[in-house]
């Protein structure tokens, strides 16, 4: 596989996923799209984070009115529990297996999420702690209710913010307060832009990742 390859569809423990970058790399991210996408949306972002880096990008399994997501929404802002709580058992069960087909290590993968996705990848650290240390999460906002009283001392997050995200923006700093609480180091940054992401988000996660991994 060239580096610039993306691979076919792998399925394995209920999701599918392609893989990208040179596979010899040490560095890996996994990448988790937003709302409406697929898994191939994540990769420009993915690799303008880490041009060398192994890149995972898995798909959600949802697909509610012809939309693809990670979990069913009620409303643009609340979400059905049992359909979080299935899907990050789910997905946690799927990095147990992800970690021995491609080297998976919890203590120097970066996860990355946008909306729903990042959404799916707090909601994992939260329910099942250990499996995702490092996480930028953009676009995102608190989604279990309740949220577990877990402890993720050791973990390491970014929360990127839309200046002009009027749907998620005015609930990321309760993600920000929650994740503190239980106990990550979490870095919160507002970047110039609404719910979509883009350049200054790759600038930011790259400076912070580049900053923990020192």
């Amino acid at each position: 596989m060239r580096a610039d390859d993306v691979g076919d569809l792998i399925e394995s423990d209920g999701f599918l996923y392609r893989r990208a970058g040179p596979q010899s790399s040490q560095n890996l991210i996994v990448a988790l799209h937003g709302s409406g996408a697929d898994e191939e949306t994540m990769l420009p972002l993915a690799r303008a984070i880490s041009p060398n880096a192994r890149i995972v990008v898995p798909r959600g399994r949802i697909d509610q009115n012809g939309e693809r997501r990670w979990f069913r929404k009620l409303t643009p802002t609340s979400f059905g529990q049992d359909s979080i709580r299935a899907e990050a058992e789910a997905f946690a069960r799927f990095l147990d297996g992800l970690a021995k087909r491609e080297r998976l290590d919890p203590a120097s993968t970066l996860f990355v999420g946008y909306s729903n996705g990042g959404n799916l990848v707090h909601s994992t650290m939260l329910m099942h702690p250990g499996g995702i240390r490092r996480a930028a999460l953009l676009r995102c906002m608190p989604v279990l209710s309740p949220a577990p009283q877990t402890d993720l001392s050791g973990s390491q997050v970014i929360v990127l913010g839309g200046d002009v995200d009027h749907t998620y923006g005015p609930h990321s700093a309760r993600l920000v307060a929650l994740l503190r609480r239980r106990g990550a180091a979490v870095r919160s940054r507002t970047v110039k832009a609404g719910h979509n992401f883009g350049d200054e988000d790759a600038v930011e996660i790259r400076a912070w990742f580049e900053a923990i991994d020192a």
